[in-house]
């Protein structure tokens, strides 16, 4: 098994690709051990010296480190990785489902259409690119022209998250939308 490594805009993560499809729907993130009781591979990870996060996505992981050098964490998450896979061990214990809630949505039922395409527009356009770099980003709510969003695996605490929200989503969520006059993360 081979399995490729990527780096993500956020330094303190890496993303892991092993070659096969780790969620077929969803995303799961744990940022403490206890959170990743769950998961097999969540408690495999985090048994490594330096973990402090975990991100599933739909064929990749994201590893979150405190402190120490990739290069010297590096092998022992691969190994991890691989021992899970190569286990044929389920990705979740006890029946847990991958549909992690982020919170109840919020928005005013007058807003609906414009939530719709709110929803559409994260979907087909921005949480593409943001897989790409490790993470995911889901909608969380919409009041008085203010998008609230959930970031999660690389882009939660990415030192350039701030300018992807702000430069990024939210111009896009503006030019579709005039509505909106402002994108936060919660």
């Amino acid at each position: 098994m081979f399995i490729q490594t990527e780096a993500t805009p956020n330094p303190a993560t890496l993303k892991f690709l092993p070659g096969r499809v780790v969620m077929p729907e969803g995303t799961f993130e744990a940022k403490t051990p206890e959170q990743g009781e769950v998961s097999p591979l969540a408690q495999r990870l985090f048994a490594v010296p330096g973990v402090t996060g975990v991100f599933f996505g739909y064929d990749f992981v994201t590893v979150t480190k405190a402190d120490g050098e990739w290069q010297h964490l590096k092998p022992a998450i691969l190994g991890a990785i691989m021992e899970h896979f190569m286990t044929g061990a389920p990705l979740f214990a006890n029946g847990y489902g991958a549909s992690q809630e982020d919170g109840e949505e919020f928005f005013d039922d007058a807003d609906a259409a414009t939530v719709e395409t709110i929803k559409e527009l994260l979907e087909t356009r921005i949480r593409p690119a943001v897989a790409g770099d490790g993470g995911d980003i889901t909608f969380r709510g919409f009041k008085d022209g203010t998008v609230y969003l959930v970031m999660k695996g690389a882009c939660s605490g990415c030192p350039s998250s701030t300018a992807t929200l702000r430069h990024g989503i939210q111009n896009l969520l503006r030019h579709f939308l005039p509505d909106v006059r402002e994108v936060q993360a919660v």
